[in-house]
């Protein structure tokens, strides 16, 4: 009843654990995984790219105010009030943590980074929702776990495949045949189809939210349209993760061992960024009830909990972040070792 009563602590559990299990199964499919500290810093900017949403919306304001017709309005509310901004930011973040000062990241660590970020906005939108449906928390929360964090991860995938091939161009096989026409769609889709699919994702559920008298019928083929687009967007995404992923697969033992440890590595950093969350909501959660409650007696043993927890996390991800770096450099001896195993360059 304790951990009940602290709802902060499970609230904050079911926000962010959808979105740590999704960037996990982006990171599997990547043969050389990025550097730790990038896709975290992906994700917490990610986060915080939220609050330049306001900032973001202010070109498409004029854009707004469409009145009479409440279809077109909630259709240019989805796409210039929702979607634009809100794959604007996200797409910035994208751009700065794939970049190197020389060269550009690996193809595979752009989607990485993308999904990161995608996630890292989910998980703090997640959060907000939440937080503000307290009554009804655990149903959304299962809904959202399901559809919307995934969706917001697959928008940043699409984001970051685009910009991949946009930078790799002919290794990724995307130029074969007009050159420049291809070059310039693909740049123009790491934006163009992320809030193309956001705002035809967003407007059936907006026009369900503020469109009165909607009949049955037009009710269940707007739900049915926007659960549809949510999950075609997520399929699309494994496909472009798959296209870009077969130019990284692994052809030896050696590449296919190290794979397998950077994966249980990336999986132990993900369980201690959870758990040291996890730690931070149950200590913030004991000192609000700390505060409001006059009978503290809990909070003597939510505490405790709290520390402990962010004992563990912050364990695990100094451990595993330690392997990490000094294992991978191992690992890449021991394949450049063997006349089989390509060189790592």
């Amino acid at each position: 009843m304790l951990l009940l009563e602290s709802l902060p602590t499970v609230i904050g559990a079911a926000a962010i654990a959808p979105a740590l299990l999704v960037l996990w199964l982006v990171i599997a499919a990547d043969e050389r995984p990025g550097p730790p500290v990038k896709v975290w810093l992906a994700f917490v900017l990610g986060a915080a790219s939220i609050s330049l949403l306001g900032l973001a919306r202010i070109p498409f304001n004029a854009l707004l105010a469409i009145p009479d017709n409440p279809w077109a309005t909630q259709a240019v509310r989805a796409a210039f009030g929702v979607a634009a901004p809100e794959e604007i930011v996200k797409v910035l973040v994208i751009v700065a943590i794939s970049t190197r000062r020389r060269a550009f990241a690996d193809p595979m660590d752009t989607v990485v980074y993308g999904a990161a970020a995608g996630l890292g906005f989910a998980a703090y939108e997640n959060l907000a929702y939440l937080v503000q449906h307290k009554d009804m928390w655990r149903a959304l929360a299962a809904l959202r776990s399901v559809l919307t964090v995934p969706f917001h991860g697959a928008l940043g995938i699409i984001a970051g495949a685009y910009l991949a091939i946009a930078r790799s161009g002919g290794a990724l096989g995307a130029y074969r045949g007009h050159r420049d026409w291809a070059r310039i769609t693909n740049w123009a889709l790491v934006l163009v189809a992320p809030v193309a699919l956001h705002a035809a994702f967003d407007f059936p559920l907006l026009a369900l939210q503020r469109i009165p008298d909607l009949g049955s019928t037009t009710r269940l083929l707007l739900g049915s349209a926007s659960v549809l687009i949510g999950f075609s967007s997520i399929g699309f995404a494994i496909r472009l993760v798959r296209r870009l992923g077969k130019h990284h697969a692994p052809r030896t033992d050696v590449a296919r061992e190290r794979l397998s440890q950077l994966r249980r590595m990336w999986a132990l950093l993900l369980i201690g960024g959870g758990t040291g969350f996890a730690g931070v909501c149950f200590l913030l959660t004991s000192l609000h009830h700390w505060y409001v409650n006059p009978e503290r007696n809990a909070s003597f043993i939510l505490v405790p909990i709290g520390f402990t927890s962010i004992l563990i996390g912050l364990a695990l991800l100094i451990a595993t972040t330690a392997v990490y770096l000094f294992g991978r450099n191992r690992m890449r001896t021991a394949a450049e070792g063997f006349p089989s195993a390509p060189r790592q360059s």
